[in-house]
C-alpha cells in the first residue's frame, strides 16, 4: 500500500531510517519549501532573503535546476522612445547568460544577482533595476548591461563567483573536508545508480513504490526495498557496496530520495519535450473535470506541434490540480505551468478542448480568456467529441430508436445484475461455441471466440454504444436464454415480469430493425472516431474524413434500404423471429387523433420513412450542425494546401488570406515575397516525383523536410506548420486520465499532486525516458540538492556502469 508521502522538506540526512550523526556542517531542518513559490518568471518571484534561512540554499538549488527565465521566441512588445519602437531581444542572451526576461512586467532581470545578492567594497548592494523592479529602457540597454557588469570587485561579478562556485559541488569547502577517497566515490555513484535502475523499472510499469510495513522484519517491504534487495543480491559488485559498506545515513534507499530520482527522471523528459519544440508554434490541449481515486478535480494538459523531421508530435507536458474548474482558475493553472517550463503564450497557434462551457464559452471561458492574450490561438472544439454527440442527439432525437436504446440499457442492466446471472450468461455462450466449433460452422484461431459479456452504452464513453449493438447481435441467443432462465427463476415478480416483456420485445421485427440500422450507422461513426482519435491525425484530413462521411451516409439514404430490409430478414429466420408483410397495414402510432379515426400507414411507410429515412437524416443534420468549423474561413483556406489528386485543391489567394490570418507570423516583407514563392512551390511540387505519392498535409511536411524544400520555400512551410499544429481531438489528454487511474489506485489515493505528475510523465512518455541516459538523470538529482556525497567522475565507474546498465535494456 503506497503510503502518504509528506512535502518537500529541507532534511540534510539521505536516509530517514537513522539520525546524522557525521555532519557539522549542516544541520538537520524540517521547514517545509512550497514549491509554489519558486517561479519562473523573475517578476514575480520572491527574493531568496525572504525566505527562512535554512531554506536559501535548497531555494537557490530549485532555481539553478530550472536555469534562468528565458523565453526565446517570445512576441516582446514594443515601446516607443520618441519616434522610435524598440523591444527586448533573443540575441542578447547569448552575450549576456545572466540576462532573463520578466513577460509580466516586460523588464529584464540578472539571475545571479537575484540567487547571490551581493555587497561591494563600499558596502552597496546589488541594484534593484536587475534585481526586483526590473531594467527596460531598451534604448540603452547594452550599455546598461555593461554597467551592470562593471569592475572586477562589482556586486555582479561576486555574484557570478558565488554562483559558480553554488554550482560547483565537487570542490565545494564541504565536500572536501568530508571527502574520503576514489573509492567511496565510486561506491556511491553504484548505490545511486543501482537505485536509479529500481526507479526507472517501476516508474515505466506504473508500480508503487512504497510498502504498509518497511521494518527489517517485515516479509514485504514494498516494490522498492524488495526490487533493490533483489537487484542487489544479483550483482556481487552492487552487493558489497549497498549491503555491507553503505553508510547507515547514506543508503540512499529514503523516501525522499525515491521521490528526487523520479522528479529527476520526468524533469529530464519534460525538459526534452521544451527542447523538441524550441521556439516552434504549438498548440493546446485540455481537458478538466476528471476527478481521482482521492476525489481531487485534475486538468491535463497536452501540447501539439511539429518537430525538425516534419512530424506532428503530441506530448504530455503535465497534470495540475485545480481547485475549482471555472475557466479563471483554469487560465490561471495554465499561465503557472507556462512560466514554469519558460513556454511562452505567444507562440501559441490553437487549443482544443472538449466543449464544456466553461472551456468554449464566448465571453468567459477558457477559449475567449487566451484568445484575449492572443488572437491568433485558433480554437476547434475536439472533433471525436462531437462525433459522440451526433451519436447521443440521434439515440434521443428519433422516438423509436430512444425506445429501443431505453430496452437496450434494461437488457444489459437485467443480465448483468449479479455474478450469477453474468456466470450463465458466459457459460450459455461458451455452450454456444462449443457447439458452433463442433459443427464446423465457424473456426477457431488466435484472437477468436473470445469470453465476453454485454457493455453498458454510456453518453460520454466514445464508441460504447456500437459496441453494446455488436455484443448483443453476436450473443443473441445467449441474451434470449438468460432472460429466459430469469423468467423461470427469479425470486421478485418485477424481475420475472421485466424479463418475459424484454423477450417480447427482442422477438418484435422493430427491434431487430433498429439493431441493424444503428449497427450500421454507428459502424461509419465508429470508424471515423478512431481515425480521429490519431495522434498525428491534422486538420485538412479529418475535414475530409468527415466530407467523405457525409456522402457516405447520403449514399446510404439513396441505396442502403434494401441492405438493411435483407440483413433483417435474414436476422429473423436465422433466430425464428416473425418477418412482417411490408405491404401490410398499421394503425398510425404516436397519435391519438389520427388513430381514434382509423387511419393507416403500409408497414414499408413506417419502417422506410418514419425510421430508416428519418433517421439517416437526422444524423446528416447533426453532422451539418455539430461540424460548423468546417465551412469557417480559416479551415476553408487551411483546405488549399492539401496534397491529394497533385495539389488539385490549390489556391494561391486563399493561402494569401491565410496568411492574413496569422499577421504576427508574417512580416510585410514576408507577405511581399509570399505570392511568388507560392507559385514557386506549386510548379516545384507538381513537377517532383518525390511529391506524386504524397497523400495527406503530415506526409508532405515530412517529405518537404527530407527533401529540404521547407528551406527552399520556407514561408509555404510555415503556412504548413500552422495548419498542422491546429488539434483535432483531445483523446491523448482522454488517455493521460486513464493512465491516471492506472498510477493513483485506490491503494494510493494519498500520492502528492507532484508525485503524481513525475510518475505520470515518465508512465505515459516512455518512448523518450527510454532514450535518456543514467548519466543526465544522476546529474540532475546531484544538483536537485546540496548533497552529501558527490558523484565521481564518470571514468572511474566504467566498469559499474556496464553492469548496473543492463536493467535499463
Amino acid at each position: 500500500m503506497e503510503r502518504f508521502f509528506k512535502p518537500k522538506r529541507v532534511c540534510s540526512g539521505e536516509s530517514s531510517n537513522e539520525p546524522n550523526i557525521s555532519e557539522p556542517v549542516q544541520n538537520q531542518s524540517c521547514v517545509e519549501l512550497n514549491l509554489n513559490d519558486i517561479v519562473s518568471d523573475p517578476g514575480l518571484r520572491k527574493s531568496v532573503e525572504k525566505f527562512d534561512i535554512s531554506l536559501r540554499d535548497h531555494v537557490r538549488r530549485e532555481y539553478l535546476t530550472k536555469g534562468p527565465c528565458q523565453p526565446i521566441g517570445h512576441m516582446y512588445p514594443k515601446t516607443s522612445f520618441g519616434k522610435q519602437h524598440r523591444s527586448f531581444q533573443d540575441s542578447w542572451y547569448q552575450k549576456f547568460v545572466w540576462l532573463e526576461y520578466s513577460i509580466s512586467k516586460d523588464a529584464a532581470f540578472c539571475f545571479w544577482c537575484f540567487l547571490f545578492k551581493a555587497q561591494n567594497k563600499g558596502g552597496q548592494y546589488a541594484e534593484d533595476a536587475f534585481t526586483k523592479t526590473g531594467f527596460n529602457n531598451w534604448k540603452k540597454a547594452m550599455e546598461r548591461f555593461n554597467e551592470h557588469i562593471g569592475a572586477v570587485n562589482s556586486c555582479h561579478n561576486d555574484a557570478r563567483i558565488q554562483f559558480e562556485s553554488f554550482q560547483d559541488q565537487r570542490h565545494s569547502v564541504s565536500n572536501v573536508l568530508r571527502s574520503c577517497g576514489r573509492e567511496i566515490d565510486i561506491a556511491y555513484r553504484t548505490r545511486l545508480t543501482a537505485a536509479l535502475d529500481v526507479t526507472r523499472f517501476l516508474l515505466k510499469q506504473g508500480l508503487a513504490f512504497r510498502g504498509n510495513d518497511e521494518s527489517t522484519s517485515s516479509s514485504n517491504r514494498g516494490n522498492f526495498l524488495e526490487l533493490f534487495e533483489w537487484y542487489s543480491q544479483r550483482n556481487t559488485e552492487i552487493f558489497e557496496v549497498v549491503n555491507q559498506n553503505a553508510p547507515a545515513n547514506n543508503q540512499l534507499t529514503s523516501p525522499m530520495i525515491q521521490k528526487d530520482l523520479a522528479h529527476a527522471c520526468a524533469s529530464e523528459i519534460t525538459s526534452v519535450i521544451i527542447n523538441d519544440i524550441g521556439d516552434n508554434y504549438f498548440s493546446l490541449i485540455v481537458v478538466d473535470e476528471s476527478g481521482d481515486s482521492s476525489v481531487k478535480e485534475q486538468m491535463g494538459v497536452v501540447l501539439r506541434y511539429v518537430n525538425k523531421e516534419g512530424h506532428v508530435i503530441e506530448r504530455f507536458l503535465a497534470i495540475v490540480h485545480v481547485s475549482d474548474t471555472t475557466s479563471l482558475c483554469l487560465k490561471d493553472a495554465i499561465d503557472s505551468l507556462f512560466a514554469q517550463h519558460g513556454l511562452s503564450l505567444s507562440k501559441l497557434r490553437g487549443q482544443g478542448y472538449d466543449g464544456a462551457s466553461n472551456m468554449r464559452g464566448e465571453f468567459n471561458g477558457l477559449k475567449a480568456l487566451i484568445l484575449q492574450e492572443n488572437p491568433y490561438a485558433m480554437y476547434i472544439h475536439c472533433f471525436a467529441h462531437q462525433l459522440q454527440l451526433v451519436i447521443v442527439a440521434v439515440a434521443k432525437g428519433n422516438i423509436i430508436v430512444s425506445e429501443f436504446f431505453g430496452y437496450v440499457s434494461m437488457i444489459v442492466n437485467l443480465t448483468g445484475a449479479s455474478c450469477k446471472r453474468r456466470d450463465q450468461l458466459r457459460q450459455i455462450e461458451h455452450d454456444k461455441i462449443v457447439t458452433l466449433l463442433d459443427s464446423g460452422d465457424i473456426i477457431s484461431g488466435k484472437g477468436k471466440n473470445q469470453e465476453t459479456s454485454l457493455a453498458r452504452p454510456g453518453d460520454t464513453r466514445w464508441g460504447s454504444h456500437y459496441l453494446t449493438l455488436l455484443r448483443l447481435s453476436s450473443m443473441w441467443a445467449s441474451v434470449i436464454g438468460i432472460l429466459g432462465n430469469i423468467q423461470d427463476d427469479a425470486t421478485t415478480s418485477d424481475n420475472r415480469g421485466m424479463a418475459r416483456g424484454l423477450i417480447d420485445r427482442m422477438n418484435d421485427y422493430e427491434f431487430v430493425f433498429a439493431l441493424h440500422l444503428m449497427k450500421y450507422l454507428l459502424g461509419i461513426t465508429n470508424d471515423l472516431s478512431l481515425v480521429l482519435q490519431q495522434r498525428d491525425q491534422n486538420i485538412v484530413q479529418a475535414m475530409s474524413l468527415i466530407d467523405t462521411m457525409k456522402s457516405q451516409l447520403q449514399d446510404f439514404r439513396e441505396e442502403g434500404w434494401q441492405i438493411i430490409l435483407d440483413e433483417v430478414n435474414n436476422f429473423c429466420e436465422l433466430n425464428m423471429i416473425p418477418v412482417i408483410d411490408m405491404e401490410d397495414s398499421i394503425a398510425i402510432r404516436g397519435n391519438a387523433r389520427r388513430s381514434r379515426r382509423g387511419q393507416t400507414i403500409t408497414n414499408f411507410h413506417h419502417y422506410r420513412v418514419e425510421i430508416f429515412c428519418e433517421v439517416v437524416d437526422l444524423i446528416i443534420q447533426e453532422m451539418n450542425n455539430r461540424f460548423s468549423e468546417v465551412s469557417t474561413e480559416l479551415l476553408s483556406c487551411i483546405a488549399c494546401l492539401d496534397p491529394k489528386s497533385s495539389f488539385s485543391q490549390f489556391n494561391v489567394q486563399k493561402l494569401l488570406r491565410l496568411a492574413d490570418l496569422y499577421p504576427e507570423d508574417f512580416s510585410s516583407n514576408d507577405y511581399l515575397y509570399l505570392e511568388s514563392q507560392l507559385r514557386n512551390y506549386i510548379y516545384n511540387v507538381q513537377r517532383d516525383p518525390q511529391f506524386s505519392e504524397v497523400g495527406d498535409l503530415g506526409s508532405l511536411a515530412q517529405q518537404m523536410v527530407k527533401t529540404g524544400k521547407n528551406t527552399v520555400f520556407p514561408l509555404v512551410y510555415r503556412l504548413i506548420q500552422l495548419a498542422l499544429v491546429l488539434p483535432v481531438a483531445t483523446a491523448s489528454v482522454e488517455r493521460v486520465f486513464s493512465a491516471m487511474n492506472i498510477v493513483k489506485t485506490d491503494l494510493r489515493n494519498k500520492m502528492g499532486d507532484e508525485w503524481m505528475n513525475d510518475c505520470l510523465v515518465v508512465y505515459i512518455e516512455k518512448d523518450i525516458f527510454a532514450t535518456i541516459e543514467n548519466e543526465q538523470i544522476l546529474q540532475r538529482f546531484q544538483r536537485m540538492k546540496t548533497r552529501r556525497m558527490q558523484l565521481s567522475p564518470l571514468r572511474y565507474s566504467n566498469a559499474t556502469t556496464t553492469n548496473t546498465s543492463s536493467v535499463n535494456q
